[in-house]
């Protein structure tokens, strides 16, 4: 799980690139659970949460520039 003190460290573009990595992960996620089990199925919760709190971060950055 990702700490939103590490997230607020990064800079906008190592946010999106963060945000992107989570989105892939959680197509995979999505895509794996539909054609097998999944080992850990909270695994979506914090990726979610994770994109959460990473859009958040980004929404407090854009809106101080």
């Amino acid at each position: 799980m990702l700490q939103a003190t590490d997230l607020r460290e990064l800079s906008a573009e190592q946010l999106e690139a963060k945000l992107a990595e989570l989105r892939e992960e959680r197509f995979k996620l999505r895509f794996r659970s539909a054609t097998e089990s999944i080992e850990n199925p909270m695994r979506f919760r914090t990726v979610r949460r994770d994109i959460a709190r990473v859009l958040t971060i980004l929404g407090e950055k854009r809106r101080e520039a």
